[in-house]
């Protein structure tokens, strides 16, 4: 039997170019652990070698990517190869490095399965200096410092430390547009600021760039001999009663993320054409659209780096001047992850 399981091993060690990530990872576990420390070293340098390090998102691999077979999983992957050098050639800089990636994943996406959850859960917590995050971070908003570790025992979500704060608009400062954030653990964390505020649809202005975008364009739709043209608008001019506008909405985003609602205000003299809300398509972006009195809405389950146009047609239906409000895109889970563009006066008049 002994025979046969060298005869196996070396065969496998042979060939382990032409496996997943996982499977190496998995064979530079099974090589150590049956004393073939050599070949199971080289799997973890061409692990180093292939892999992306980033100030954001850590040490990653590109070709760490989701497929059909069981061991296309991105989570359970990223954690077998932690595990491997963990076990081989611990090296705690490059493991919390790994770290930085498996939380990345949580931030503005879901880990995918009860799997993978409890794969990345255990190992977060291999390390007890990630406990000590709460306890030596703190936030100062203005004059006013808030000690994590106080809230985290008081008003704190338990196990997750989430704080929310609210003020009321008497006390709001123009001072807390500064917020300073120090930790002074030995570990990396991460969090989001973001405030809320009622403000007049006109006056708004657009958001500074972020992470995820949102650009709105008019376009009047007009005939032609073989298929319409779109001609860009001017919204210092007047649009015609009866025109058919394009609406064209620019996503662009430089990460993927999950669980993305758009809200597209709509002025009260656009009446969209297609009413009926249902599962589309376009720019290679899968969405549910929504169509209501107000705005038109649209739900994303997920949203990959990169940019996409989206556009539906809306009809001039009555003469004046109106507010069209403003577009607004936001992670749902993760509140930090929003842009709006500003607000926009629409005239209209009679043929």
């Amino acid at each position: 039997l002994l025979v046969k399981m060298n005869k196996h091993l070396d065969k496998v060690q042979n060939d382990w170019l032409s496996l997943s990530n996982y499977e190496k990872a998995t064979l530079a576990i099974v090589l150590n652990r049956f004393g073939r420390k050599t070949g199971a070293e080289k799997i973890l340098q061409s692990f180093k070698e292939t892999s992306a390090i980033d100030e954001t998102l850590g040490m990653y691999w590109l070709t760490n990517n989701s497929g059909y077979h069981w061991y296309q999983t991105p989570i359970e992957t990223h954690v077998m190869i932690m595990r491997a050098f963990r076990e081989i050639t611990p090296n705690e800089n490059m493991l919390e490095a790994m770290k930085i990636w498996l939380l990345k994943q949580k931030q503005n996406r879901h880990w995918p399965t009860s799997k993978s959850t409890t794969e990345a859960i255990n190992e977060l917590i291999e390390n007890p200096k990630w406990s000590n995050v709460y306890d030596k971070t703190s936030v100062t908003i203005g004059n006013q410092k808030i000690s994590a570790d106080k809230l985290l025992k008081t008003k704190a979500e338990a196990k997750t430390g989430y704080i929310k704060m609210i003020w009321e608009a008497n006390e709001i400062k123009p001072e807390m547009a500064k917020i300073s954030i120090q930790n002074k653990s030995d570990v990396p964390a991460f969090g989001g600021v973001y405030w809320q505020y009622y403000e007049t649809l006109n006056n708004i202005k657009a958001a500074d760039e972020s992470v995820l975008t949102v650009k709105k364009e008019f376009y009047v739709k007009l005939n032609s001999s073989s298929e319409p043209v779109l001609q860009k608008v001017d919204t210092s001019r007047p649009l015609e009663v009866g025109a058919i506008i394009t609406v064209r909405l620019v996503i662009e985003s430089e990460e993927d993320i999950d669980f993305i609602h758009l809200e597209d205000m709509r002025a009260s003299c656009f009446e969209t054409v297609n009413v009926l809300s249902g599962y589309k398509n376009q720019s290679n972006l899968g969405y549910y659209m929504s169509t209501k009195d107000e705005a038109t809405h649209f739900f994303f389950d997920k949203i990959k780096r990169g940019t996409y146009v989206l556009e539906y047609d809306v009809k001039v239906n009555n003469a004046g001047e109106f507010t069209n409000g403003i577009t607004t895109i936001q992670s749902i889970y993760a509140p930090e992850f929003a842009h709006h563009t500003k607000g926009i006066r629409v005239l209209a008049k009679d043929n």
